[in-house]
């Protein structure tokens, strides 16, 4: 049958020979598997390159810009690449081409109509596991948001009414309010009119819709899927783009989520690498060892140390692989730093000393003469060690350190 699928051959992304989907990528210069880095590289170097402010081809410029406009936007893009040009609405969008180079490059467009408003962003923080970033994870959130009045369309009001100036205000939008500050001191300040919320006008009541009230907005809630990729970070940002508050002449912002990353018991993370720390007995580390280590995804690694191997107080072994997943390519991973605390007895019985002391190689011994004198040890912690003045004040030890011997006369021996 002519004409292939129902509604001008917009099948799948490719399908069907009337289907454009690929020149605008051509028109940037990028492959349609161009990250959104990419794309936006591109078309600053062609903007810079082509706009009329700088001697550029004025359609060309129109040409690149259209197309960055489309593929920038990731609905936008998702809408070309299925159904190609005639998937997209007429007159698409934004601000125009002048405007993008506006916001590239700080306002070195030509000046003209701008478009409208964006809104406020809505920012949450979404607890996540250590565990949560090396699986990923799919949470479901409400986010309570306003909406545009579906009845009055945003207009606040009835059909057919029309808004009348604010007696408040006389229409300014604000009003001017005195206030003694002293005797004989009046300051003049000038404030939002409340009744009409610094519009200057106003509906009557019975003019004003009734689903609303008048406030042009409602509130909705509205449930997101957030997703969380396997890699991501402390503090990363997942973004949905156009799903903040909405009203009327303005586009709405996006409702950002923050990652925030709870403390973990067994592992701590930096970058792609994670360690975890092991405390084995003093017979572990002299004669060997095997343990086992669950890792976040619920595996069990069974490590061990090799025979006739000493196992120092905090020494560190490495497991290629081991690590966190890299954003974006979950398969490669990170390392695994392993780190072994040694827990020593705090005394053994002779029977074994004496075991000890034939099997391990022998300490060297000092030669004594019997005149030595005997001394008794007390644990004590090093951060002791300098505390003793000596006698001596603070303020002393200070004169003593700059050379001020007590403040008494130098005496110099001169060789006769």
């Amino acid at each position: 049958m002519p004409g292939g699928m129902p509604g001008g051959g917009r099948g799948g992304r490719g399908g069907g020979g009337n289907i454009d989907n690929e020149g605008f990528y051509k028109e940037l210069g990028v492959e349609k598997t161009a990250s959104e880095s990419e794309i936006k590289k591109a078309y600053r170097k062609l903007a810079v390159k082509h706009h009329p402010d700088k001697g550029g081809d004025v359609e060309k410029f129109k040409s690149i810009s259209s197309a960055y406009e489309v593929l920038s936007d990731p609905d936008k893009r998702k809408q070309y690449d299925q159904y190609g040009k005639e998937g997209l609405e007429e007159g698409g969008g934004g601000g125009g081409a002048d405007e993008m180079f506006s916001q590239f490059f700080g306002g070195g467009g030509r000046r003209g109509a701008r478009g409208p408003q964006k809104g406020n962003d809505i920012t949450h923080k979404i607890k996540v596991s250590l565990e949560d970033l090396y699986n990923s994870k799919t949470a479901r959130l409400a986010v309570e948001r306003k909406k545009v009045c579906g009845d009055c369309k945003g207009s606040g009001g009835k059909n057919g009414a029309e808004e009348r100036r604010c007696h408040d205000c006389n229409g300014r939008g604000v009003k001017i309010q005195l206030r003694q500050v002293g005797p004989g001191m009046v300051q003049q300040m000038q404030m939002a009119c409340s009744t009409c919320d610094r519009k200057g006008t106003v509906l009557d009541d019975h003019e004003k819709c009734t689903t609303c009230r008048g406030k042009k907005v409602v509130k909705d809630r509205k449930v997101l899927e957030v997703y969380v990729e396997k890699g991501m970070r402390n503090g990363e940002r997942i973004k949905f783009s156009g799903e903040s508050d909405e009203a009327p002449g303005t586009v709405p912002g996006d409702v950002v989520f923050t990652l925030e990353e709870r403390e973990h018991e067994t592992f701590k993370r930096k970058g792609g690498d994670l360690v975890t720390t092991i405390e084995i007995s003093l017979t572990e580390a002299l004669c060997g060892f095997t343990r086992t280590i669950t890792h976040l995804d619920g595996r069990v690694l069974k490590i061990d140390s090799t025979a006739g191997e000493v196992t120092k107080p905090d020494s560190v072994k490495l497991i290629q692989g081991e690590g966190m997943p890299h954003l974006g390519s979950p398969f490669t991973k990170g390392r695994l730093f392993v780190h072994f605390r040694v827990a020593f007895p705090s005394s053994l019985p002779k029977s074994t000393v004496a075991a000890l002391a034939s099997a391990l190689p022998s300490p060297p011994k000092p030669s004594l003469t019997g005149e030595e004198e005997e001394c008794s040890m007390t644990p004590v912690d090093i951060s002791q060690f300098g505390q003793d003045k000596g006698g001596a004040s603070q303020k002393d030890d200070e004169s003593d350190d700059e050379g001020g011997g007590g403040g008494g006369e130098r005496v110099q021996c001169q060789n006769m």
